[in-house]
């Protein structure tokens, strides 16, 4: 379907996924101080792109059988997390989360299912909250490490890139010196929870490490207020 509309409108449509995947290297206190962060995210999101995949070739095929457990996964996740909030005082009905799904379901629809119940007055502070990682809703799901997904996209014929590395609490540097090491093409420098100094950051610590960067709108729906289109971004240097 998204494939579809974007013909239609004249718009280059690239088939990609984000995974979660365990944590790479451990945060930096410093860096987390600097940032005016409290925690680093238990988990890291790889994201995969897949320019020209053909839905019924043998790398498609590949890729979605080592996908499939992963993606199972979450529907009894998403129904403890559930069991969770009720047990909280927070009661949310699981079809209600579904239907706003529509397929892979994810923290980010129960996050709008709390808000549309006045239990939170943002999907953000749902996470900051109740469902973040290590949080009293949250329950963690098995993950691939980073060097088992970049390993598959790969092999699958996919490009990858480090989404939205803020959460993380690694500094640029270093975290650029990682992703080169495991083998990952990119990382998002540009994302809506960055502001200009750490975009900036981030892309010298790319180039100085022969790595690319991506830009992302980290799309969960309209109540983020995405504005698309407005963010400079360095295009010689985007990794697709």
């Amino acid at each position: 379907m998204a494939q579809q509309s974007a013909e239609q409108m004249g718009i280059n449509f690239i088939p990609g996924v984000e995974i979660t995947c365990e944590r790479g290297i451990e945060p930096d206190n410093d860096e987390l101080i600097r940032q005016n962060r409290e925690r680093a995210s238990r988990s890291w999101h790889l994201l995969a792109y897949f320019p020209g995949l053909k839905h019924n070739s043998e790398a498609a095929e590949l890729f979605a059988k080592w996908l499939e457990p992963l993606q199972n996964n979450r529907i009894p996740r998403m129904k403890k997390m559930i069991a969770k909030l009720a047990e909280l005082g927070m009661p949310v009905d699981y079809d209600e989360v579904a239907k706003k799904a529509g397929g892979s379901i994810g923290r980010p629809h129960l996050a709008q299912a709390m808000v549309e119940r006045g239990y939170v007055e943002t999907k953000s502070e749902a996470f900051e909250r109740w469902i973040g990682d290590g949080l009293p809703a949250h329950v963690a799901q098995p993950k691939p490490t980073i060097s088992e997904a970049v390993n598959m996209v790969k092999k699958s014929g996919g490009i990858t890139s480090l989404a939205h590395p803020l959460y993380y609490g690694i500094p640029p540097d270093k975290l650029a010196e990682y992703c080169r090491n495991v083998g990952i093409d990119s990382i998002e420098a540009f994302h809506r929870s960055h502001d200009d100094e750490y975009r900036f950051q981030l892309w010298q610590a790319c180039k100085g490490h022969n790595l690319e960067v991506s830009c992302g709108s980290d799309f969960h729906g309209q109540s983020y207020g995405h504005n698309p289109g407005k963010m400079a971004v360095p295009m010689n240097d985007l990794c697709i």
